[in-house]
């Protein structure tokens, strides 16, 4: 007798069957006139963007301007705050400090935002970075998103004059000026300053108290300038605007 074969414990009489019913999920219906009118509205954030004026805040923060900076600091806000911005101009601060240390904010168009930057920024022994700033200013501008001006603000220079200069004349050639504004009485720093600003097609003025009122007025015109150009200044009327025309150079910069 043939021993039958062992099945386990599933008989010949008994089979069960599992069925699993995945229900269905109804799908749902892309609405495309919806999709259009997001993407055509994000198009239209993004052309507004590329159009906006831009313009480049500058500090050197390093340990020279430390025994004046808590009294330049209200003068930097002032400043700052004759650049209210709005949304047809955004700002970005950079600074330099430290061992190689140089930051850039995002860009900015509110001028609360802008001053919250600034106020974080302390001073830090370091050498200038002249030269950074102005590959940084060279190399953030874009076709679509053009950067107006520069304005810088400091005491020193520690790098090659020469390869300053070549910057300028490049900000030139690519039409975007430097607004230079110096801090104390070195008379090198001076000279520099006022040739890298001629070169570029920018301004160079003196940083201090006593020229409180004529930075925070110049500030205002380059503000204008950085958002409508010559024709702006030309047709503001006001007297910044016009010693800021008598600056620049008698091609249009923008």
């Amino acid at each position: 007798m043939t021993a039958a074969p062992d099945r386990g414990f599933i008989s010949d009489s008994l089979v069960v069957k599992l069925v699993i019913i995945i229900p269905k999920t109804p799908s749902k219906k892309i609405d495309r006139t919806a999709v259009s009118a997001f993407l055509s509205k994000t198009k239209a954030i993004r052309s507004v963007a590329q159009r906006q004026p831009r313009l480049v805040f500058a500090l050197d923060a390093t340990a020279s301007r430390e025994p004046t900076w808590q009294q330049a600091r209200g003068l930097h806000q002032d400043m700052f705050r004759a650049a209210q911005t709005d949304s047809h101009l955004a700002i970005q601060l950079c600074y330099f400090r430290g061992f190689n240390e140089f930051q850039y904010s995002p860009w900015l168009t509110s001028s609360d935002e802008l001053l919250a930057h600034m106020e974080a920024v302390s001073c830090l022994g370091g050498a200038t970075q002249i030269t950074r700033l102005l590959q940084h200013y060279l190399g953030v501008a874009t076709p679509m998103t053009p950067v107006r001006g520069l304005v810088f603000i400091g005491d020193a220079v520690e790098e090659p004059s020469q390869r300053l200069l070549d910057l300028a004349g490049q900000c030139r050639v690519r039409h975007q000026p430097l607004f230079l504004f110096q801090e104390g009485n070195d008379h090198t720093v001076a000279a520099l300053f006022e040739q890298m600003a001629g070169l570029s097609g920018g301004v160079y003025a003196r940083f201090d108290h006593h020229s409180a009122d004529y930075l925070k007025e110049l500030l205002g015109a380059v503000v204008r300038y950085a958002q409508g150009g010559r024709r702006a200044l030309t047709s503001s009327g006001r007297e910044s605007d016009k010693l800021l025309l008598m600056q620049l150079p008698r091609k249009p910069t923008n």
